[in-house]
Parts: C-alpha cells; structure tokens; sequence
C-alpha cells in the first residue's frame, strides 16, 4: 500500500508530518510523491490564517479527485484544520474518510487501518493538552542535512488575534533528556544543523522545571559531535534572558541569529493585541542584543491593518522598522478569525487598506535588506550547501544568517565538485535584496 503525505502550514506541523511517516513505514506502507499511485493520501493541514485555511481546503478537494480518477481509497485529514472544525469537517467536507486531531497524530496507523478496512468515518481526538508519546523514529523530509526539533507543544500566550491555544493547547514543554536522544538519533542519520522550534522557544521548561531551561538545552545539544550550527527561531522578546543571550555569543555551534516576532511597534495596537511588549522595551531589547552580539541576524514577523490600526500607528511601525533594520523581516495582512477576541473589535480595517500597508512596509524592507546584504560583501562566512544549478555551474547554500524556508541563499559559481550538507568557507562577492553571490575563499586567494 502507498502513502501520499502532503504537510502544510509550519514547521511544527512538519515534525508532525515526519513522526507520523514514521510510524506508518514502520508499519509496512510504502511511500510516493505521486498522488496516482497513492492508494492513501493524508494532508497534515494548518488553519492559522485565512490564507493557509483556503490552501488547506484546496488541496483537499484537489487530492478527493484522485478517489474518483485515481488508485485513492482513503483521504485522511490531520492537523489544525481538522482539529478546528472537528464538527463540521466531515459534514462540509464528505470526501474526507477520516480526520485525526493535533494531539492524536500517533494514530495515524490506525486511521489508515480503520478506513482501509471499510468500517466507516473514523475520528479520533484528544484534549488539545494532552502530548502523543513519539514510539518511532521520524522520517526527515527536508532533505537529510537539517532537521526542525520541537521543544514544546502549544501556547499559553493568548494574543487576541491568534488561534493557536485553541488547536494546539496549553504551553507543554518536551522532557530534555528526550530531546537530546532524539537530536542524537537525527545527528547520527546525517543532520548537521538543527533548528529548535515551537509556538514559543524561550520558555522552554518553564513547565516542567519551573525556570527557562533553553540556554542549558542548547548547551547539551552543542555536545553533539557532527552538529554543526543549532539555529533558535519564535524567541518572544520579553522572554529573551542574559543568560540566553551570552549562550549564544559564547557557543560556536548556536548561530547568531534570532527569530524574534515583534507584530507591531505602536503601544496601542500591541496592547490590543495582548501582547506583552511596548516600543521602547522593544527598542532596548534590540539594542541590548545587538551590543552583545555584534554579528547577530535578526528576523521578525509583523501584522499590517490589526483591527483599530490607524494611519499614525501604521507610521509608528514604519519608523520602528526604518530605525531598527532588521536583517530579516515577515509581514502579514491581519486575517480576521472567528472565536478570537480581536475578531470581534471594533473598527475593522479594510482588505485593500491592510494590503497597501503591508506593502509599504515591505518595500521599506527591501531597501534595508539590500543596504544590510551589502555590508557583507568582501566578508567570509561558513555556507551549507544545499545543492546545484548545474546550467549555471553554481551552488546554493545557506550562511548562518539564513533559515531555510524563510530567508535568503548565497550562490557560489565554482568548478569543484561539492556535496549537499557540506560546509564551505565562501568570499562574499555580491548582493540582492535578499540573496547573496560568492566564491569558495580558496579559490578567490588564487
């Protein structure tokens, strides 16, 4: 029997996706990238916004025509989605043969088993705080040489627009000794850069030992032998303590690079938005990381057009944006979704006001991009690479300054043969906005 998985939405959806590609190829499924020879298709969906709600009902109706053209007996639907609209899902969406909730992905094997054998819809849902025990070695699907590890599961944050402790639960940090055997086993199968995630990093262990245990984690995981880089990403600035910042400026293996999602810099719209933050602690923060770390590469994430966003707090958030230039910057256009406080504000801004804003934004951001890629040039930094544009004679890699996904990548054009997952020390030659060029710094000393 083949399987067709199709994840969505984040990365932590995606170690999701690779525990359950475990489980069923131990069970005995085979695997294919091909949904018309997949005798089973599950879709790992996300609902975090609107956008990401569509492309998940989407790809289910595309993937329910291979049940009618195709080899398809079973669709299966895990993830947020489901766990959202448990009630609904299977009444709005018929094609769907059963639907398995966030904190119930280790059956996953017997929801395909269930459907398989004919014996009607299966549903299968947990409470939303409970964690799935994690019985089988993950199939890593981002290619071998980088791994996402989730520490935690779930938020207890409750910012009014975000409908992550809904679907997902309260904050649950993951034990650490099971951490590091995981990150062990994932090491020893190849990977050489680990990327620690969860809805937030900094509070890892609060729960469990009752202060932030992050900076010790990361000292136990840069034992590891082969790793290489450990990169941090969803780190809440108010929680970002000394002692995680003089980890990161004291240890090789921990990249100077911070995910930091800020969302606004106007006190008026983070206070709508529950959010714990002002601007000047932000800008002190910044400062503060900075000085520390000089070479740090900063990323954030914001929201254009929050309910009540007037045109001097959208002002405010581009003077923030112009001030702090970030090396790395997201924005989102405020997707209004149901059950969620700010749903229910007052003063909804208009889709084409909230659009135009997120495109000012952005442009302000690419002029800042560009000027902070050029600083670079004529530097040396250690690059992975990531494979190879055999018509240009070039590779692409990744510098520490860059997550995979979501930033940009350097091209080296060079004759030497190299391999995926090998690390180069490259001359910066070049820059774009978001991308750099370079040469292998042997060559260019020729």
């Amino acid at each position: 029997m083949k399987i067709l998985f199709v994840s969505l939405g984040c990365d932590k959806n995606l170690v999701d996706s690779e525990v359950m590609l475990g489980l069923l190829t131990r069970r005995g499924f085979a695997l294919t990238g091909d949904e018309r020879e997949a005798d089973v298709i599950v879709i790992n969906s996300c609902c975090f916004i609107g956008d990401a709600k569509e492309e998940s009902i989407d790809t289910i109706l595309e993937m329910a025509k291979q049940k009618e053209s195709g080899r398809c007996k079973a669709l299966i639907v895990t993830g947020c989605l489901a766990e959202r609209y448990q009630d609904e899902i299977l009444t709005e969406l018929p094609e769907i043969d059963a639907v398995v909730g966030t904190t119930a992905y280790d059956r996953i094997v017997e929801a395909v088993e269930e459907v398989l054998e004919r014996k009607g819809p299966y549903r299968c849902f947990r409470s939303i705080d409970e964690t799935p025990e994690r019985t089988a070695p993950r199939v890593v699907t981002t290619g071998g040489y980088y791994a996402f590890l989730k520490i935690a599961e779930g938020c207890d944050k409750h910012c009014t627009y975000c409908v992550i402790p809904q679907v997902r639960g309260r904050y649950r940090s993951v034990p650490m000794e099971q951490l590091v055997a995981e990150a062990e086993s994932l090491c020893r199968d190849g990977v050489r850069e680990l990327i620690l995630v969860a809805q937030e990093t900094t509070l890892y262990g609060v729960d469990l030992y009752g202060k932030k245990m992050l900076p010790e984690l990361l000292r136990r995981l840069a034992k590891i032998p082969s790793l290489v880089w450990i990169r941090l990403q969803y780190c809440y600035p108010e929680e970002i303590t000394e002692e995680l910042v003089q980890v990161i400026r004291e240890e090789p293996k921990v990249c100077s690079y911070l995910d930091i999602p800020i969302q606004h810099a106007s006190d008026r719209i983070l206070k709508r938005m529950g959010r714990r933050t002002t601007r000047a602690e932000l800008t002190e923060r910044i400062r503060r990381i900075r000085e520390q770390i000089p070479d740090i590469a900063l990323r954030t994430t914001l929201i254009s057009g929050f309910p009540g966003e007037t045109e001097e707090d959208h002002q405010c958030l581009l003077e923030f944006v112009d001030e702090m230039e970030f090396d790395r910057l997201g924005v989102f256009a405020y997707s209004q979704e149901e059950n969620t406080p700010a749903a229910q504000m007052p003063d909804q801004v208009p889709e084409e006001v909230k659009e135009a804003r997120r495109q000012e934004i952005m442009e302000l951001q690419q002029e800042i991009s560009l000027e902070r890629s050029e600083a670079l040039v004529g530097q040396e930094l250690l690059v992975m690479i990531e494979g190879r544009l055999p018509e240009e004679n070039a590779y692409v890699g990744r510098t520490y300054r860059d997550a995979p996904g979501v930033d940009g990548y350097i091209f080296i054009q060079t004759s030497r043969e190299l391999m995926s997952g090998d690390f180069a020390q490259v001359r910066v030659t070049g820059a774009l906005e978001y991308d750099l060029m370079g040469e292998l710094s042997d060559e260019s000393a020729e």
